[in-house]
């Protein structure tokens, strides 16, 4: 077992292996460049685990005509490609349905980084590859180098073209990775050949992107992207496992970071060996209690150290540790690291016999680590001025122990009679441990000495003096003090232990609520509030939010206190690190002079707004040990950002697809509705000319009267989403209501037999009549359209249990089982039989709108007692202004 129990499987990596179980698995096959043969590499290993038995399909393969390519596809069975028209072309994509209800062990899935033709079910072809995986299935894909998300800048660096396609960096980390590769040479001669590109493409692409530097370039990330996932891969499954060693697949550094002067050094000194070793690496501090006794020197010296670690491109570490070489094993042995940069500071030889050698330790219990010594500048202690004060225990403290001390002696003392002398020696005990616990080593040492004297002094003979008699009795005096001593320091280091322990729950505490108060907010500038005034309250600082505004730049969202003031420098500053995603200002390597600051809050490759921080006493704004804290806290603070601008986006997209559906609705509705009734109106007005006949009239009232109906439709929906709907309530007579609308509604009944059941005895209400009207034609209309030609159509209404029922029944196909609920949306229609039923899905919408309005509710659904569709207004008893007998009438 080593150190801190690295040998037990990690619990993460154990949940995240988990998580694996039932999900297909990913293999990518990776390219520096297109025509290094991935598509063919793809298929050829498709075929061989065909015949090995596999169920294989092909998803979607791009051959691009090469012949070799298209001669592996025969023999696979090739789901047809979903049809998508776009801009007058018809473009083929996956069909996931089709894919999903064949459900083959594997599928081939070209191109991953593929953007889907809009419409599609995903907007990128990855995501159709999360959707297969997420079902169970295998997928083989592939991807060049260059749409690898994180790559993107730089090989656009290099090759001065941007690819917008891009693959997400987290689809590589969850698959196997295959490098297909030739050398740069080869790969130019198959373009030069026609194999890659026609002809005339080829030779511009062999003068732009194909010159022999830049495959070399892509080449060497396509092998080192390969190399990092590999790394990862091998380290998660060691660590579920819980296997030890380093697991060296490949080098991973880390620098130990110290107050010291010179420690910059050993971060530049990191910097080259990562460079030239191709890894990863991390600045470590270790966090001890001696932290605690820092000097504000100190503190901005570990700050100025870690912040230059994170713009040479390291990760940044914290970990508290009763010690630092124990802090630093644990980490090694958790991060798997395989070399060790460390600084040594001139010691006397005197200092290192009493206190030892961190780096003699380091290298006797590291194995398998290689350790990079780099010698510190000559160290002076501080001034007296500037050194930090120790951490002193209260000297309160003192005095209890000797209270204790006479307490145990009294008690003692009256025991002394039953007790046996070593047994008075164990009590003595208690004291030593209390003081250690509550006040610290001094104290417990103080209080072990007490106690050492206090049973010389009163139980060993001769008592009442400071002399031993007995040689036994000087041997449990030594023995009482070294058990007091012993004590206490283990006492002492359990109290280190507890409080560190208890540091890192009132960290997690404090994270835990800070997202608990932010998650529950909807509205971005309550949260920039929220996250000034608890950033402000956690550190004793100013704080200010600052987010792009209006085009204009940055403005101040959201601030800790109103008199807060940024100058020409601080802006700037905070520009910087809004436009980079590093931190500027007070602290940093950029900007320093400002008196703030600034933080990005960044969600993936966004950056959403800045966070500055400053101190009225114009120190540091964050001491180095609290920055993780910070840290935290912004990284918390921008994931809620992100949901809230999702949140937002998704808004505003809804109301772009509801205008897009009321677009498409209004153009059928051109065609159809209002065609309709304009045809029927200009062919009657051509037959005035030979004579007008009250047939011919009649057609063009009602028609006019029903393009009328249909643009107030339209007009009243736009009211309703727009919220400009106004009522004119008054008491109505029900009977009558009914009764005008299915005179107005008579050309939509033609061919129905029409029975109103409404007397004229049921109370009055009160609504705003005209919306009900419109309610009534519209439910009218529908039943005209949808029942059955030559049945019956019903209103009827009951006055029962308090409210009033309006209903509207039609004999016809009635409305689907469970879904009801859904004829009442805005633009859609449930067909429910093979005649053609024109309309544009507003007329129920309309009908629920202005009921809700009005306090109503209606309901749809099916007749219970034949074939049919029924359509209730239920007038509640709010609205009804004088009572009737109740009952069914």
């Amino acid at each position: 077992m080593t150190a801190g129990g690295a040998d037990r499987p990690d619990p993460d990596a154990l949940l995240r292996a988990a998580v694996q179980e039932g999900r297909g698995r990913l293999k990518i096959f990776l390219g520096a460049a297109p025509g290094v043969g991935k598509t063919f590499e793809m298929l050829s290993e498709g075929t061989s685990r065909r015949r090995d038995g596999v169920d294989v399909v092909i998803g979607v393969v791009e051959t691009h005509g090469r012949v070799e390519t298209q001669a592996l596809t025969r023999g696979h069975e090739i789901v047809p490609r979903r049809a998508v028209a776009y801009e007058g072309h018809t473009l083929g994509e996956i069909d996931m349905d089709a894919v999903l209800a064949r459900a083959p062990r594997l599928v081939l899935v070209d191109e991953l980084a593929h953007s889907n033709a809009p419409g599609s079910r995903h907007p990128k072809r990855y995501q159709d590859v999360e959707e297969l995986l997420a079902a169970g299935i295998d997928v083989y894909s592939t991807v060049n180098i260059q749409h690898v998300e994180s790559l993107n800048d730089i090989v656009a660096g290099f090759t001065r073209v941007r690819v917008r396609e891009t693959v997400p960096d987290r689809i590589l980390e969850m698959a196997e990775i295959e490098v297909v590769d030739i050398p740069p040479d080869e790969l130019i001669e198959r373009l030069k050949a026609g194999k890659v590109y026609l002809p005339h493409e080829a030779t511009r692409a062999l003068g732009h992107f194909f010159s022999r530097s830049n495959l070399s370039a892509l080449r060497e990330l396509a092998l080192r992207r390969a190399a990092q996932a590999v790394d990862a891969q091998m380290l998660e499954h060691v660590r579920a496992l819980g296997v030890g060693g380093t697991w060296a697949g490949s080098e991973r550094i880390v620098v130990a970071i110290n107050e010291l002067p010179g420690a910059d050094g050993l971060v530049r000194a990191a910097k080259r060996v990562a460079d030239g070793l191709h890894g990863p690496w991390t600045a470590l501090f270790v966090e001890t209690p001696r932290t605690a006794q820092f000097g504000e020197a100190q503190h901005q010296r570990v700050a100025a150290v870690m912040t230059l670690a994170t713009q040479l491109g390291a990760a940044v570490a914290t970990v508290p540790a009763p010690s630092v070489v124990e802090g630093i094993r644990s980490f090694l042995t958790d991060a798997r690291a395989t070399q060790l940069v460390v600084g040594k500071s001139r010691r006397s030889r005197w200092f290192e016999f009493l206190h030892g050698s961190i780096v003699d330790r380091l290298v006797r219990e590291t194995p398998g680590v290689t350790i990079h010594v780099l010698p510190l500048e000559d160290y002076a202690p501080p001034s007296p001025a500037g050194r930090s004060e120790p951490v002193r225990e209260p000297k309160a403290g003192y005095a209890i122990a000797l209270v204790l001390v006479a307490l145990v002696t009294a008690l003692a003392s009256a025991l002394f009679h039953i007790l046996e002398l070593g047994n008075v020696a164990l009590l003595y005990l208690l004291p030593v441990m209390a003081a250690a616990s509550l006040f610290g080593l001094r104290t417990g040492l103080f209080a072990g000495i007490a106690s050492s004297l206090a049973y010389n002094f009163f139980f060993l003979p001769p008592v009442g003096t400071l002399s031993v008699s007995n040689p036994e009795n000087l041997v449990s005096v030594f023995v009482l003090l070294g058990v007091a001593i012993a004590t206490s320091q283990l006492t002492a280091r359990v109290r280190t232990q507890a409080d560190m322990a208890a540091a890192s729950a009132r960290t997690n505490a404090t994270l835990a609520g800070f997202l608990r108060r932010l998650s529950a907010v909807n509205d971005p500038a309550i949260a920039s509030r929220m996250i000034c005034d608890d950033v402000a309250g956690l550190f004793d600082v100013e704080t200010v939010v600052l987010a792009p505004s209006g085009g204009t730049g940055l403005g101040v969202q959201a601030a800790s206190t109103t008199d807060y003031r940024l100058d020409t420098m601080d802006m700037a500053a905070a520009n910087w690190a809004f436009d980079n995603g590093t931190a500027a200002g007070k602290g940093s390597g950029t900007l320093a002079a400002s008196e703030w600051l600034f933080q990005p809050l960044t969600a993936g490759d966004r950056v959403l707004a800045v966070i500055g921080v400053a101190r009225e006493s114009g120190g540091d704004p964050v001491r180095a040990d609290r920055l993780p804290l910070l840290s935290g806290l912004i990284d918390q603070a921008a994931l809620v950002l992100e949901r809230l601008r999702l949140e937002s986006e998704m808004r505003d997209v809804e109301a772009v697809r509801t205008r897009d559906r009321l677009r498409t609705a209004l153009l059928s509705s051109v065609s159809h509705d209002l065609r309709t009734p304009l045809t029927a109106v200009i062919v009657a007005a051509d037959q005035l000319d030979h004579g007008a006949t009250p047939e011919l009239v009649a057609t063009i009232r009602s028609e006019s009267a029903r393009l009328n109906r249909f643009v107030a439709n339209l007009l009243d929906m736009a009211r309703v989403e727009a919220g400009a709907l106004k009522l004119a309530i008054e008491a109505t007579d029900l009977s009558d209501a009914v009764a005008g609308a299915a005179h107005d509604a008579r050309r939509a009944l033609q061919g129905h037999d029409v029975r109103l059941n409404v007397p004229p005895s049921l109370p009055l209400v009160r609504i705003d009549p005209q919306l009900l009207h419109h309610c009534l034609l519209n439910l009218l209309d529908n039943a005209g359209r949808y029942g059955d030609p030559g049945t019956e159509i019903v209103v009827a209404a009951t006055h029962c249990y308090g409210e009033i029922r309006l209903a509207v029944r039609d004999h016809g196909p009635g409305l689907p089982p469970g879904r009801e609920a859904e004829v009442f949306e805005t633009f859609h229609r449930l067909e429910g039989s093979d005649r053609a039923v024109g309309g544009t899905g507003l007329g129920l919408a309309i009908v629920k709108a202005f009921a809700e309005a009005m306090g109503m509710t209606v309901e749809a659904g099916s007749r219970d007692d034949e074939p049919g569709a029924v359509f209730t207004l239920i007038f509640p008893a709010g609205l009804i202004v004088r009572h009737a007998p109740e009952g069914h009438i």
